[in-house]
């Protein structure tokens, strides 16, 4: 269900975006992309297309006629058949980086060292090790440097956030996050399989994660009481599903979290694809149980139901716009990826966000990755070797 939500996100900014085109101001925010990936159209091409302080000047990959194919599909200036080209490039002042998931690390440090902002597609890198390197740099080059977690800058995420925050209903009990994809529906060819290249479902669905805990108003877990992982058919140190217990300690008080993620979901009766599957969370509070579906991509449709332990009533809502973060700016069409761009320009100029995900969350997700890793027995993932030629993006 993962991949076709992206490919929905796709025709919906293609659809918006193009009727909305602003021009550009003088001192526009001069973004490169480093990689050619799908995810790039959606993420961060469409959504620049009506914001007026951006401009998307150049796009590289290993592959110089990929980068200049893209440029020409997409009206980027410049092509790069190097990242490090790219990098050297002073008229960019920012990159975004969606790399494979083990080559994060390096190019955000490189990028960093070049003094250029990061835009760092989610997972943040490999382990834990590397976001603190990655953070304590940044830090050090007074630069901004933000996880990728867009669904989180949506005001509908933000809606949720309120409705548990305002103790209406009381504390939290437990939460349930869960992202599957149908099997068949992702490759075996693709990235997300490749051990070298920090695959794995957790890895790519870590929304799991990051939504337990952006709920939670927590870092890392005081203990992973359980990880069991499904290993893939062709490579035993990925996994194909994962589902784990955590245990977060808040303020004293014990919650537990259950996640799932599966890259390989089996059908129903062996025929029917679990389409409606989309990523969503379940937080029991002591008062009520808030269902939030499709918390990642809710800019396509979502709806938030809560139900009144008390009452027995249930209630619906939906939020495409405003909110408590957001009030009078934003569309009701800005997918997640336009609310995330308009929050990384605000800081990047000085200006305070609506929304930010900080520095020491994304350790604390990396931690608990690591950790549920380590718990099921596969080990924390590794940065892509030197001596691994990766795909040509």
């Amino acid at each position: 269900m993962a991949m076709l939500l992206q490919l929905t996100t796709f025709l919906q900014q293609y659809v918006y975006e193009k009727g909305h085109e602003k021009p550009k101001a003088p001192d526009a925010l001069r973004i490169g992309i480093l990689s050619t990936a799908m995810i790039n159209s959606a993420a961060i091409i469409r959504p620049a297309m009506s914001h007026g302080g951006v401009i998307i000047s150049a796009i590289a990959s290993r592959n110089l006629k990929q980068a200049q194919d893209h440029a020409r599909k997409y009206g980027i200036p410049k092509a790069y058949g190097s990242y490090d080209e790219l990098l050297n490039e002073p008229g960019i002042d920012a990159v975004y980086i969606s790399l494979p998931n083990g080559m994060h690390g390096m190019w955000t440090k490189k990028s960093l060292q070049a003094g250029k902002h990061v835009l760092l597609e989610k997972p943040f890198t490999a382990n834990a090790d590397e976001a603190r390197e990655i953070v304590r740099l940044a830090v050090e080059k007074n630069l901004v440097l933000v996880e990728a977690f867009h669904w989180q800058f949506h005001p509908a995420a933000h809606a949720v956030k309120a409705l548990i925050d305002s103790g209406k209903y009381g504390q939290v009990l437990r939460t349930y996050a869960r992202m599957t994809s149908p099997t068949g529906s992702i490759p075996r060819s693709d990235i997300r399989w490749k051990y070298a290249l920090a695959g794995g479902s957790l890895m790519d669905m870590t929304y799991v994660i990051s939504s337990t805990r952006y709920y939670l108003n927590a870092g890392t877990p005081r203990e992973v009481a359980e990880a069991k992982a499904r290993a893939s058919r062709d490579d035993p140190r990925v996994d194909e599903a994962m589902e784990a217990t955590l245990r977060f300690d808040l303020n004293g008080r014990m919650v537990e979290s259950k996640i799932y993620s599966d890259m390989d979901r089996a059908n129903v009766l062996g025929v029917i694809p679990r389409v409606w599957e989309t990523p969503s969370i379940e937080i029991e509070t002591e008062h009520a149980v808030i269902y939030f579906y499709n918390f990642m991509m809710p800019h396509l449709y979502h709806y938030i139901q809560i139900h009144d332990k008390r009452t027995g009533q249930t209630r619906t809502e939906k939020h495409y716009s405003g909110g408590p973060q957001w009030g009078q700016r934003g569309e009701a069409w800005w997918s997640t990826y336009r609310y995330q761009l308009e929050a990384f320009v605000d800081q990047v100029r000085g200006r305070e966000p609506p929304h930010w995900v900080t520095l020491e969350s994304s350790i604390a997700q990396m931690e608990t990755i690591d950790a549920i890793y380590e718990k099921s027995g596969l080990g924390k993932r590794l940065p892509t070797p030197e001596n691994v030629d990766p795909p040509r993006v």
